[in-house]
């Protein structure tokens, strides 16, 4: 793994947490954009080489809306940006690590990700990513 790519928020109303985290940082948002495969709209804030993620669920069975229907907001993952995200996940598995899924899959910020299961993980959930490549 090179290094934290991003800290990920779950929040309720990304509007007033975009607004509160600006404040916040001090720094405006780099990057928004809707995944549509993992259920979400994502503001980023670049502080140094890592970002914050702040992620609104965009239907009621978003993983990021069960999560706060569970836990409230905070933080959901940690992400770690890797060279290769298939050759990263055979490592894992090899080092007895699971998946929440068998395969990566698109991600915020033209990246590919997968996510370790939490309950391999000291109930935290692990996002690692890879920038796609042209």
């Amino acid at each position: 793994m090179k290094r934290i790519a991003h800290i990920a928020i779950a929040v309720k109303d990304l509007a007033a947490s975009k607004e509160l985290f600006r404040r916040l940082l001090g720094v405006p948002v780099s990057h928004e954009e809707h995944v549509e495969h993992q259920g979400v709209k994502t503001a980023m804030f670049q502080v140094g080489e890592t970002a914050v993620e702040l992620l609104e669920g965009t239907n009621l069975d978003s993983p990021v809306s069960r999560f706060i229907g569970k836990k409230g907001e905070g933080i959901h993952h940690i992400s770690f940006m890797v060279d290769d995200v298939a050759q990263e996940m055979d490592r894992l598995r090899k080092a007895g690590f699971q998946f929440v899924d068998n395969q990566p899959a698109p991600g915020a910020g033209e990246t590919l990700v997968a996510f370790l299961h939490p309950r391999t993980t000291n109930g935290v959930l692990i996002e690692i990513s890879q920038k796609r490549r042209g």
